[in-house]
C-alpha cells in the first residue's frame, strides 16, 4: 500500500499565521513574515489588481509588465524583497528593483508610470517586525479593496499548503528551500531621480537660501537622499548620527531624550543651524525641530500640516480625528475647509476624493505624524506640482522652511502663529492589541450612526460624523444607566487627583477621545499595526499636555493601564 506524501501544511514545524492588514498595510514580527506567507501575500495582491483593472492604469496588464519595489534599511529587508520579487516573477511579470529608497519616491515613481508597487517596510516599529505595502496603480490601496485582496491571498495560501511537500517551493519552516529565492538585480536609480526631479522643478535653486539645515540621518532610508533633495533647493545641509544599526523612530512620539540628543548633533555643527530634520524608517513622516539658541522646538506633524496647506493654498483639507482641536479655527482663518477622519492613510485619501467631487481644487490631507499627502495637481512657483496622495515627508520640510523665509521669521516663530493649545503623544509598547480593541468596543454606542457622545445635565445627546444629534437618552434610562456607569469607569482613571476636570464629550471616530469641562483633551487609541497604545493629549499650556502624556504611558501603574485593567474587570475578564 502507498503511503500519501505529506502536504505543505502537514509538514510544517509550525503553526502558520496569516497575515493581517492594519492600520495602512500588513504588518508582523518577521518570525511570522515566512517567505510562504509573504509569497501568497504578494501574489493575491497582484491577482486582486488583475482581476480590478488596478495593476496598470492606461495600458495592458496583460503584458510583460514591470512591478517596482523597494524596501527600507531594516536587516529582514532584503530576504522580504527576494520573496516579493519572487512572487512577481511566477505571476508572469517583471521586476523592476529601485533599491533602498523612501516609500513615497517608490509610490511617486510607480504613479508616473501608472503600474502598481510593493514597498517593504515597518516604517517606525522595532526592528523585529516589518511589513508589505502594496499601491494600485492609481494610488494607495483603500479599506474598500482589503476584503478583496484576504481573499485572493486566501487562494493562494489554499493552493500553496495543499501542494505535495516535494513538489513545493518551500520547506517545513515555511521559507524557500535552497536555491529558490532570486538575487536582486542592481537598482534602477529611476525612482530616486524621479522623486529628486519632483522637487528641483517646484524648488529653485535658491529657494531654500539661506536655512542651515542638520539632517539627523541615524537608519532612515531616506538619509542620503534627501539631503540632496534639499541641497538642491539652497539649503546649507550638515548631516549627523549616521547608525549601520537600525534604529526605530516615531515622530509622533518624540520623546525629551530624543530632543536632547539631536540638540547635542546640531551644537556639533561648524555653523549655528536652523532646524534640525529627520524622518521616520521609511521615511514617509518628518521630524521637524526648530533651533532658536540654546533652545529647540519640535513642531509637533498636525501642525507642520497646516503650515504647509497655508503656504500651499489649500481650499480643502482631511486630517484625522486625532489631530490638535485647533486646527479647525487656523485653516478657517485662511479660508481653508476641514474634515476629520479616522487615523490612517487610506481614510484621509478617501476624503480627499470626496472633497475633489465636491469641487474643491486645491486639496491636501496629513496626519498627526506629519505624513503630507496632496490631493491634486497644484500650480507652484510657475510649475505643476504633481499630487502624491500618499504620506510624504520632503514637501513639508521644505515647505515649512519656505514660508518661513517667505514670512522672514525664524522657523520656531510659525509656532506663534497657533491659537495656544499644545499636544503631546505618547505610547506604551508591547500592549496586546486585542486587549486595546476590547477598551475601545466598551465605549462603542450601541446606537447605529454615533459617533461622538455630548453628557448634559438631563440627558445623553447622541451625535453623527457631522456633529448632528441624531438622538438622546435620560440618564435615568437603560441607555443612560449604562453610560453612567461608564463615565464612572473614566473617572476612576482621570481623577480630579490627577488634575482632571468632568468629561462633558466623547467621540469615538477612532479610539476614544474624551474632551474636558476645562477644555482638556485624552484621546485613547491603540496602533492597528503593532501591538502599542497611543494617547494623544492636549492643554493650553505646554507642562500640562507632557503631564498628561506621562501619566498615560508611566509603568506600571499610568492611565492606560489603569483604564486596561478596569475594562477588563467590567467585561469579567
Amino acid at each position: 500500500m502507498m503511503t500519501k506524501e505529506p502536504t505543505v501544511l502537514e509538514s510544517l514545524d509550525h503553526v502558520p499565521e496569516p497575515l493581517r492588514f492594519g492600520t495602512s498595510g500588513v504588518r508582523a514580527r518577521v518570525e511570522a513574515l515566512t517567505d510562504i506567507e509573504v509569497y501568497c501575500l504578494t501574489r493575491g495582491t497582484l491577482a486582486y489588481f488583475a482581476e480590478s483593472g488596478k495593476l496598470t492604469c492606461g495600458g495592458d496588464a496583460g503584458g510583460r509588465v514591470a512591478i517596482p519595489i523597494a524596501g527600507d534599511l531594516r536587516p529582514s529587508t532584503g530576504r522580504l524583497l527576494r520573496t516579493t520579487a519572487k512572487a512577481i516573477v511566477d505571476a508572469g511579470y517583471e521586476v523592476d528593483y529601485c533599491g533602498l529608497i523612501p516609500t513615497p519616491a517608490l509610490t511617486y515613481y510607480a504613479l508616473q508610470r501608472g503600474v502598481a508597487s510593493f514597498v517593504v517596510t515597518g516604517s517606525h516599529i522595532p526592528a523585529d517586525r516589518n511589513g508589505q505595502k502594496a499601491n494600485r496603480c492609481d494610488g494607495e490601496v483603500l479599506k474598500s479593496d482589503e476584503g478583496g485582496i484576504v481573499a485572493a491571498v486566501e487562494r493562494f495560501r489554499e493552493q500553496e499548503y495543499s501542494r505535495p511537500a516535494s513538489l513545493s517551493l518551500f520547506g517545513p519552516d515555511g521559507m524557500f528551500k535552497q536555491g529558490v529565492a532570486p538575487s536582486l538585480p542592481g537598482p534602477n536609480p529611476a525612482a530616486a531621480e524621479c522623486y529628486r526631479d519632483r522637487y528641483r522643478k517646484v524648488f529653485a535653486g535658491g529657494s531654500l537660501e539661506p536655512w542651515r539645515v542638520m539632517f539627523f540621518q541615524y537608519s532612515a532610508v531616506g538619509r542620503d537622499l534627501i539631503p540632496r533633495i534639499l541641497a538642491d533647493a539652497g539649503a546649507q545641509v550638515y548631516c549627523d548620527g549616521r547608525s549601520d544599526a537600525f534604529i526605530p523612530l516615531d515622530t509622533e512620539a518624540v520623546s525629551d531624550r530624543h530632543l536632547q540628543m539631536l540638540q547635542e548633533y546640531a551644537a556639533r555643527q561648524e555653523r549655528r543651524v536652523n532646524v534640525v530634520l529627520s524622518t521616520d524608517g521609511d521615511s514617509d513622516r518628518p521630524l521637524v525641530v526648530a533651533m532658536d539658541g540654546a533652545e529647540s522646538h519640535f513642531i509637533p506633524g498636525d501642525l507642520l500640516g497646516a503650515l504647509v496647506a497655508d503656504y500651499l493654498r489649500a481650499d480643502a483639507v482631511a486630517v484625522p480625528i486625532s489631530a490638535n482641536p485647533i486646527l479647525e479655527e487656523f485653516l478657517a482663518r485662511h479660508g481653508i475647509s476641514t474634515v476629520r477622519t479616522r487615523i490612517g492613510s487610506p481614510y484621509v485619501i478617501e476624503a480627499m476624493q470626496k472633497l475633489l467631487d465636491q469641487g474643491y481644487k486645491r486639496v491636501m490631507a496629513w496626519e498627526a505624524n506629519g505624513g503630507f499627502l496632496l490631493g491634486s495637481n497644484i500650480e507652484m512657483n510657475g510649475e505643476t506640482l504633481s499630487a502624491l496622495p500618499t504620506r510624504d515627508s520632503v514637501l513639508p520640510m521644505m515647505c515649512v522652511l519656505a514660508a518661513a523665509r517667505e514670512r522672514n521669521i525664524s522657523v520656531a516663530e510659525l509656532l506663534e502663529l497657533f491659537p495656544p493649545c499644545y499636544g503631546k503623544s505618547d505610547l506604551i509598547d508591547e500592549f496586546p492589541q486585542a486587549l486595546g480593541k476590547r477598551i475601545v468596543e466598551y465605549f462603542l454606542p450601541r446606537e447605529a450612526g454615533v459617533v461622538a457622545l455630548r453628557f448634559e445635565s438631563d440627558a445623553i445627546v447622541f451625535l453623527d460624523a457631522e456633529g448632528r444629534e441624531i438622538g438622546r437618552s435620560c440618564w435615568e434610562s437603560d441607555v443612560g444607566r449604562e453610560w453612567k456607569r461608564k463615565l464612572e469607569v473614566l473617572g476612576q482613571v482621570f481623577t480630579q487627583q490627577d488634575g482632571f476636570t468632568r468629561i462633558e464629550r466623547i467621540n469615538v471616530l477612532d479610539g476614544v477621545r474624551c474632551y474636558f469641562a476645562n477644555g482638556e483633551i485624552a484621546h485613547i487609541r491603540p496602533s492597528g499595526n503593532a501591538p502599542q497604545m497611543r494617547i494623544y493629549a492636549f492643554a493650553d499650556m505646554r507642562d500640562r499636555a507632557r503631564e498628561i502624556a506621562e501619566l498615560a504611558v508611566r509603568e506600571p501603574d499610568g492611565l492606560l493601564r489603569r483604564l486596561a485593567s478596569l475594562v477588563q474587570a467590567e467585561a469579567g475578564v
